[in-house]
């Protein structure tokens, strides 16, 4: 779409500097615990439905909110968002703020539900 070119192309560069794991990675790492999974939606699309077990803080809010949140700039965390273009931004702003194990799940909440993994509201 010529209509986000830009934003796409800014995508891409972050994904180029972050790692992506795909649903099923993710669930496996929720299931062993000790990770923060943030959605990075925006709050109506959060209550529309999300990852059991999931943080919401907007794209326009996660630099203000995970470092009274997650002040251990140790600790696993993913970010997902609809479809991966904004979690790969907040993996990548994360890491900037010395963030040192931060993943975006690659395809979003799309990718998820497509993978048929559990969901709630």
């Amino acid at each position: 779409m010529a209509e986000h070119a830009r934003f796409e192309k800014l995508v891409s560069d972050a994904k180029k500097s972050i790692q992506e794991i795909s649903p099923q990675e993710t669930a496996a790492a929720l299931k062993r615990g000790h990770t923060l999974l943030i959605d990075v939606r925006d709050a109506d699309e959060w209550r529309e439905g999300h990852i059991p077990g999931a943080k919401n803080f907007s794209r326009g809010t996660v630099e203000l909110e995970i470092e009274e949140a997650v002040p251990d700039l140790s600790t696993p965390i993913i970010t997902h968002c609809g479809g991966g273009g904004r979690s790969a931004l907040a993996a990548e702003s994360l890491q900037r703020m010395g963030y040192k194990n931060v993943q975006s799940m690659a395809g979003g909440f799309k990718a998820w539900k497509a993978a048929g993994l559990p969901v709630t509201k």
